[in-house]
């Protein structure tokens, strides 16, 4: 793990950019502290007379190019990879279906949202590109969702100065509570109403998916 020392050193030593990098690299759904650079970064352009706007932008443009590599990863890659295994660990064609409809419903959502929490900020992406939710809908919410995060944390960071420090550790453990708690009651509500939502997924969704081996499908039904 990364101290915040050797983050402050980092920056110091590379500058501006070690924040889009580190933002981007965390996004792409490597698990780096980006969020902790735009903190320290932000704190040290508050007591180095340092541009806001800049750390903004940099760590803004960091969370859009990683999360749209990691859509095109998802899409690409993630998908036939769950078409051609799922049926194995017991992700059927039906539950794919149900993943691609829930993401056609709340995609968007998903995606800004996840933006603002520890878990789903290198997940969100991810699982937007593997569920197939369209491009146009996804860079929307992901610009929105990145402008916005990077916009409160670093503003958050450079208003409070070096004391933003002491409030890090309390503000991330209660975002990966809440990030756990939400993740549980959507699994629970899932297992719950899967068959009701699964009908509404083949009804959105009829016909076969697309790469689907028949003969996994039978399996799967």
């Amino acid at each position: 793990m990364i101290t915040p020392g050797e983050l402050h050193h980092i920056f110091e030593t590379y500058g501006i950019w070690t924040v889009a990098i580190m933002v981007g690299l965390e996004s792409l759904g490597i698990p780096l502290p980006g969020e902790a650079v735009l903190i320290i970064a932000s704190v040290y352009a508050a007591t180095h007379d340092g541009n806001i706007a800049l750390v903004i932008a940099a760590a803004s443009l960091g969370a859009i190019i990683g999360d749209n590599i990691g859509y095109l990863i998802g899409r690409k890659f993630g998908y036939p990879l769950l078409v051609r295994f799922g049926p194995y660990v017991g992700i059927t064609e039906g539950r794919i279906k149900l993943g691609q409809y829930l993401f056609q419903k709340y995609g968007g959502m998903i995606v800004f949202i996840g933006r603002f929490f520890a878990i789903l900020r290198f997940l969100a992406a991810l699982l937007a590109g593997i569920n197939k939710l369209p491009w146009p809908r996804f860079l929307l919410a992901n610009a929105l969702g990145g402008v916005l995060w990077a916009s409160a944390v670093g503003m958050a960071a450079y208003t409070l100065g070096r004391s933003i420090d002491e409030l890090h550790g309390p503000a991330g453990a209660i975002g990966i509570a809440l990030a756990v708690a939400t993740a549980i009651a959507i699994f629970i509500y899932l297992k719950r109403h899967e068959a009701e939502l699964q009908a509404e997924a083949e009804t959105s969704l009829p016909g076969p998916l697309p790469g689907f081996p028949p003969g996994e499908r039978s399996r799967a039904d």
